[in-house]
């Protein structure tokens, strides 16, 4: 699934950026992830700025509103906008959140979580393919952070991410740092948790920074990525045994470019030593 121009650590396609982006060709990012829902109709200089990186350079697209687990009816004009937007980039796959984020057609702006019941694997699974069937690219499921469940579960978070996965055949966006926000919050080891995973489905990654306010850890995407996360990558790197994309998100505080691209470099070095490590181990 992964075509050889998506490896490497990417970064997101962010406003105050456009501009020296667009002007730079050899800016060693190795590719941009962007939502379409920023992208998808007429703009103005940004639109138009966006749109010429989004020609020039590799693109994968990642989104934010399309309630996969919720229940509203998909809106028919955006995914046809949506499908014509993910063929002109030429995006590999597209992404979305195992999540809801609407209700009675008003979006929440939030990532939800759905409650860990057998009845809602079977409603998501039931919307991700149906909404696979309208996608021209295959779709990746991204595990979300949540702080609290909603009612009571009839299983675990891994097990309830891992029926979604194999009932609806879909691929996975792996976000790293949400597995760890949630061992923090709800008490588990991140890496036994990544153990009981296919991640065979693994296609992407996410890494990102977050922030602790007392008992209770954020993913806010507002901070340089901690150490213990970037370890976590690595191990994941070299547990799946081949090179998948990571994406550094950055969606608050976000630094002047070149000091984004210090961090990228950082991260881009420690998945180069990750997949040196388990080229030694699967030789």
């Amino acid at each position: 699934m992964v075509q050889e121009k998506f490896t490497g650590v990417g970064l997101g396609l962010r406003r105050p950026h456009l501009e020296r982006v667009a002007q730079m060709e050899a800016h060693g990012v190795p590719f941009w992830e962007t939502c379409p829902e920023n992208i998808i109709g007429d703009g103005g200089l940004h639109h138009r700025m966006a749109s010429a990186i989004l020609d020039r350079d590799p693109v994968l697209t990642h989104g934010l509103t399309l309630s996969v687990g919720g229940f509203d009816p998909w809106d028919e004009d955006y995914l046809r906008d949506l499908g014509e937007f993910l063929l002109r980039t030429g995006t590999p796959w597209h992404s979305e959140h195992l999540c809801f984020t609407s209700v009675d057609g008003s979006c929440l702006h939030e990532l939800l979580p759905l409650p860990f019941t057998r009845e809602a694997v079977r409603h998501t699974i039931t919307r991700v393919r149906d909404l696979q069937s309208r996608l021209p690219v295959p779709l990746l499921l991204e595990n979300i952070s949540y702080y609290a469940e909603l009612g009571a579960a009839e299983m675990d978070e891994a097990d309830f991410i891992t029926a979604v996965l194999e009932g609806a055949d879909a691929g996975w966006l792996l976000d790293v740092n949400n597995v760890y926000v949630n061992a923090l919050n709800f008490g588990f080891d991140p890496k036994e948790w990544l153990s009981a995973m296919p991640l065979y489905r693994v296609a992407q990654l996410h890494i990102a920074g977050h922030k602790s306010f007392g008992d209770l850890t954020v993913d806010t995407h507002g901070a340089d990525v901690i150490d213990p996360v970037i370890d976590l990558m690595q191990w994941t790197l070299a547990r799946l045994g081949r090179p998948v994309p990571v994406l550094l998100e950055r969606d608050n505080h976000i630094p002047e470019f070149d000091e984004l691209l210090a961090e990228r470099a950082r991260i881009q070095r420690a998945y180069e030593a990750a997949l040196e490590l388990s080229e030694v181990h699967h030789a």
